[in-house]
């Protein structure tokens, strides 16, 4: 096991590699000009675009700049974002807290439901528990994500004002941000905790609901089916009908012996689509007024900020070696017979 996570750690730095080298050669494509004017603020500055490009050595060739980057990222420098007017070092460790928190939240809801209806939909196969799930388990998926969003802030927020948009409240902001508040996590959820302070806890985790609501919706239905498969797979083999012969309650047959070999697709489907809700919740994200790293990183695309590109597109590779290695180990835990080498 150890040799096995050993190698796969090796494979983090080719993958990162891989990956900034690709986007570093997109971004080639822009003439120097181009990527210059990302470093000028005040257009009067035009005039000195020669400057410019001679300061940061935008004319010099693709491996020199590339090797250049490579060499302030390794020294955890990677550059100046404009769109988020701070380092984007920085900027990772300002947004990327609120997006884990969510994505979180998020999973949990996605895990807990989509196993739970998955058990039961393969229980009762093809009867009526099992076509009323799978009915609003299609609904669910089919419904674009920002239609559920407004639709869930019209009702909870508009109509009962339950649920506010954002991370937290003006309130809690001035708690989190004054003097008796210490930041030791960067995750309000856990600072709030630490501080002993419940009432920016349950604002933060009050804020968290509907945005969390959503994407679980959005995201289950894959859940659901993964394990309604693989359930119905294992009811389907001899230790289950011997489990049954010696007279082993159902729950423990469906519950402990069952549904434990069927989470192991789970786990897999579960790391990837976490990773995916780290990079990729920036429609929720829009929609909740929700500060997150998704929603940065497209404002980042959106403005050519080139810096900031490469630093998320860093973020998420290292984030998508290291989930799906830690999907790798926890399947031992859901089965000791599956030994990796």
């Amino acid at each position: 096991m150890f040799r096995y996570i050993l190698r796969r750690l090796l494979m983090l730095p080719l993958v990162m590699l891989g990956v900034t080298f690709f986007l570093f050669f997109l971004t080639q494509r822009l003439s120097p000009e181009m990527r210059a004017s990302l470093y000028i603020q005040d257009p009067r500055q035009m005039d000195s675009l020669e400057e410019v490009i001679e300061k940061y050595g935008l004319n010099d060739p693709m491996p020199v700049q590339y090797f250049r980057w490579l060499k302030g990222a390794v020294k955890g420098d990677l550059g100046y974002s404009e769109s988020a007017n701070m380092p984007v070092t920085s900027a990772i460790k300002a947004y990327l807290p609120a997006t884990i928190q969510l994505a979180a939240a998020t999973i949990i809801l996605v895990v807990l439901f989509g196993v739970w209806l998955g058990i039961i939909s393969a229980k009762y196969k093809d009867g009526i528990s099992d076509n009323v799930i799978r009915f609003f388990v299609l609904a669910g998926f089919s419904l674009p994500i920002f239609v559920l969003g407004l639709i869930l802030l019209m009702i909870f927020y508009g109509k009962l004002g339950w649920f506010a948009p954002g991370e937290y409240s003006f309130t809690a902001d001035m708690i989190i941000h004054g003097p008796n508040f210490k930041n030791y996590t960067g995750f309000s959820l856990i600072d709030s905790l630490l501080n002993l302070n419940f009432y920016v806890f349950f604002d933060v985790l009050k804020h968290l609901i509907l945005p969390a609501v959503t994407l679980c919706i959005g995201s289950f239905a894959l859940m659901v089916r993964v394990m309604r498969s693989s359930m119905l797979e294992e009811l389907n083999k001899d230790y289950v009908r011997s489990a049954r012969a010696r007279g082993l309650s159902e729950f423990k047959v469906i519950y402990e012996h069952a549904g434990l070999n069927a989470m192991i697709p789970v786990v897999t489907l579960a790391s990837i689509q976490f990773i995916r809700l780290l990079g990729g919740t920036v429609i929720v994200e829009t929609v909740f007024d929700y500060p997150g790293i998704g929603r940065w990183g497209v404002e980042c695309a959106q403005q050519l900020d080139i810096a900031g590109v490469m630093g998320f597109s860093l973020m998420v590779a290292v984030l998508f070696v290291l989930g799906n290695l830690a999907a790798d180990i926890l399947y031992t835990a859901i089965d000791p017979r599956i030994r990796l080498k």
